[in-house]
């Protein structure tokens, strides 16, 4: 059996700056939309004027259970960890060489 030696990998394509600048923006994206889950089902009165609550009054319970509340914050959370993972990346994206 003969063995191939490895082959090197593929080179990088450099990226222009419509791909580095949308990286950036889903980056800030992410951290902004994350914050806002995160923090705003526990502001009581802004989160007791929504929008949703108007169009299915049946609904309120549902929205003002502490377990809702904390499944919309986990979803921020989620978002945050997305947002610190591909922020750690963003110099490697945008100083590729």
């Amino acid at each position: 059996m003969s063995s191939s030696p490895p082959s090197p990998p593929p080179p990088q394509e450099r990226l222009n700056w419509f791909e580095k600048l949308s990286y950036a923006v889903f980056c800030i994206f992410t951290l902004e939309v994350g914050l806002f889950l995160l923090i705003y089902p526990w502001m009581h009165p802004v989160w007791s004027q929504n929008f949703f609550f108007h169009l299915v009054p049946e609904w309120h319970p549902v929205f003002m259970s502490n377990y809702f509340r904390g499944a919309v914050s986990g979803l921020g959370l989620l978002n945050l960890i997305i947002s610190a993972s591909h922020t750690l990346r963003l110099p490697r994206v945008l100083f590729r060489r």
